[in-house]
């Protein structure tokens, strides 16, 4: 590719077909550089809060959510079909009125987080516990959602 643009190889007149797309794409490249470097440009990358893991056994769905800092009063958690709704708000303490953020990644306010499972649950039956800023939410599968075994005559 750089002895193409350098010396015109393969042969002088010969043109890439796609040259043109090549271009294009390196001038595409060069404006999404430049808009994400761009201070004070809106564009912002989405954060999903809280992380979780969504595991499944023979007979549950497992949700683990990293929540450091928060009590448990200060969650609600729902299910309704076939999603799971964790809300809350994060809250951080007032660094003053004159400051300067150098860096600034610790976002506060209200979040929810709705989580589609993949299959009929038992919702009556619902844990949670909080333990080390690990929410760990147990959801029973519901009985048609449970494999069978057959018995073969």
């Amino acid at each position: 590719m750089f002895a193409r643009r350098l010396f015109d190889f393969p042969s002088v007149g010969w043109r890439h077909p796609f040259a043109d797309f090549d271009r294009l794409s390196r001038q595409m490249d060069q404006l999404t550089r430049r808009a994400m470097g761009r201070p004070g440009l809106a564009w912002q990358p989405a954060r999903v809060f809280p992380a979780i893991n969504l595991t499944e056994d023979k007979d549950n769905f497992y949700v683990r959510a990293e929540l450091p800092g928060f009590k448990a009063d200060a969650l609600e958690i729902s299910v309704t079909g076939k999603n799971l709704t964790i809300t809350g708000e994060r809250k951080t303490s007032a660094e003053g009125e004159k400051i300067r953020y150098h860096r600034k990644e610790r976002d506060a306010g209200k979040f929810s987080r709705v989580i589609g499972l993949p299959a009929d649950v038992d919702a009556d039956n619902v844990a949670a516990k909080m333990v080390n800023g690990i929410l760990t939410i147990t959801i029973p599968k519901a009985e048609k959602a449970k494999p069978r075994q057959i018995t073969i005559n």
